[in-house]
């Protein structure tokens, strides 16, 4: 693999990997451009920078009078803490997890999750992404929470990263999954996990009982360039890869409150459709599983 320079926001230099194939080039790219007010808007609210979608009850007292002239700056307010109460899920399901422990956040974006990770554990977080952009955002946003040594983002193929065999105590992907081959993945979290230690994955799945992926989820299939796969998938390839699902929770009735309320703000991508209507037809799910490595 062939390396690239590029200059990081406070001048320094760093190599960054090419990527392996054609299309993680695409995706390296996409993210690179990627700069959405869905994205970007909702971490102002308290400088965790999210690239996931948030679960939990609306409320709507939060929210108060939708003619208030506040009310736009509440309803973002809103969104980004159903964005952290996903998160919160998520950590809530890696088990007991010590300070001296390191973590892997799979596909970590801007760094929200791996942040927070390391707020609640006061352990190591690594980051992986293909995005240079989004690599060296975090990395900026941890040292000015004074946390770089501890939360580090890398550009990285996470189904070929540079940590030790047995060396991880945890590790997760956060609706990142649908961009690599599940065994792929899954050989790589096997590989790098200690013995009995946690993954787990929130994702978007397309419902095996449905027959087919529907017209919606390929909506969203193009709109974000990836490939969802289906619930049986994700088991099948656990299974195949010494990771033994302890817990796998059907978080859709839990998500459907969080779309229907972007659908109404001002920071609409045009997909919300897509997902309101996959997610009540019942062709797609939004799930959990938490799997332990044997």
């Amino acid at each position: 693999m062939t390396s690239t320079e590029f200059t990081t926001v406070n001048g320094t230099s760093a190599f960054v990997p090419s990527p392996a194939t054609p299309y993680q080039g695409d995706i390296a790219r996409y993210w690179n451009d990627e700069a959405r007010p869905v994205n970007l808007r909702l971490g102002d609210v308290d400088g965790l920078y999210h690239h996931h979608y948030g679960i939990g009850a609306v409320d709507h007292a939060a929210l108060g009078d939708s003619e208030d002239s506040a009310y736009e700056k509440k309803l973002i307010s809103e969104l980004h803490r159903l964005e952290s109460a996903q998160t919160e899920v998520l950590l809530d399901n890696l088990g007991v997890i010590g300070r001296d422990d390191t973590l892997v956040d799979a596909g970590c974006g801007r760094g929200g999750s791996s942040v927070m990770a390391h707020q609640r554990f006061g352990c190591k977080v690594e980051g992986v992404t293909l995005s240079s952009t989004q690599a060296d955002f975090g990395n900026k946003r941890a040292k000015e929470l004074g946390i770089d040594d501890h939360v580090h983002a890398q550009v990285c193929n996470m189904l070929d990263t540079p940590f030790e065999k047995g060396s991880i105590a945890a590790s997760w992907n956060n609706e990142s999954s649908m961009y690599v081959d599940l065994d792929d993945l899954f050989a790589e979290h096997s590989r790098f996990l200690k013995v009995g230690g946690r993954y787990v994955t929130i994702t978007g799945c397309w419902n095996p009982r449905y027959g087919q992926p529907s017209k919606w989820v390929s909506q969203i299939n193009a709109h974000f360039e990836c490939n969802i796969h289906s619930r049986r998938e994700y088991l099948r390839a656990m299974a195949d890869n010494r990771l033994v699902p302890q817990a796998v929770i059907d978080l859709t009735p839990d998500t459907l409150p969080y779309w229907e309320l972007r659908a109404t703000s001002s920071l609409v991508t045009g997909i919300e459709e897509a997902f309101i209507n996959s997610y009540k037809d019942g062709s797609f799910q939004y799930v959990l599983i938490a799997a332990d490595r044997v």
